[in-house]
């Protein structure tokens, strides 16, 4: 019987066994904190509770698949999956802004083709491949923060929150990580301009 002394790793345990119990303390457990950075994020009460949602809903389906390896670690995970699908909601939500067409002022004015040509688009596409590559061979914590900073925007604070690490540690592996990929750019050779 699960308790709200029982550690996350035990309720984990027990949920995936079949005690339905073990997933309502968990949420219970961590209710306010994980909706609370989806809520400052947001700043929208009905978004927020949906992606409330679509977070427990991705932890139930990848719990229930045996697909959970996180030993330990379930509320960094959470927040992990929690911050994922905000970026998801604001890929898919850019919004336009609205413009009237007046006398005075017509869409086509500040309408402009900034979009890069094709090779310059090829061009930069290679780089952050060969970039991508390179990330790959920093070692995991260093990469673990640099991802988390560089490709999912995500502030020191929150690295240090989903990593279970201070904020000093984490400014420390990013600025590792930093000094180790220009090692391995000078070791390659490479010139990263397009």
């Amino acid at each position: 019987m699960a308790t709200v002394n029982t550690p996350d790793a035990v309720l984990v345990k027990n949920y995936i066994a079949g005690d339905e119990n073990a997933l309502a303390v968990l949420i219970s457990r961590h209710q306010s904190k994980i909706y609370g950075f989806i809520y400052s994020k947001i700043s929208d009460r009905d978004i927020s509770d949906d992606i409330f949602q679509d977070t427990f809903i991705k932890v139930i389906k990848t719990l229930k698949s045996n697909n959970y390896n996180e030993e330990g670690k379930f509320l960094p995970w959470v927040m992990r999956i929690a911050h994922n699908l905000i970026v998801d909601h604001f890929r898919r939500n850019k919004k336009m802004p609205m413009f009237r067409e007046t006398e005075e002022f017509s869409i086509f004015s500040i309408m402009s083709d900034n979009s890069p040509n094709i090779e310059s688009q090829i061009i930069t596409t290679q780089v952050e491949d060969d970039v991508k590559k390179l990330i790959l061979e920093l070692p995991k914590d260093q990469r673990e923060v640099l991802e988390m900073r560089i490709y999912q925007d995500m502030s020191f604070k929150e690295i240090s929150e989903v990593t279970g690490v201070s904020i000093n540690t984490a400014l420390g592996r990013m600025r590792y990580a930093l000094m180790n990929l220009r090692k391995v750019i000078d070791k390659h050779q490479i010139i990263l301009t397009n």
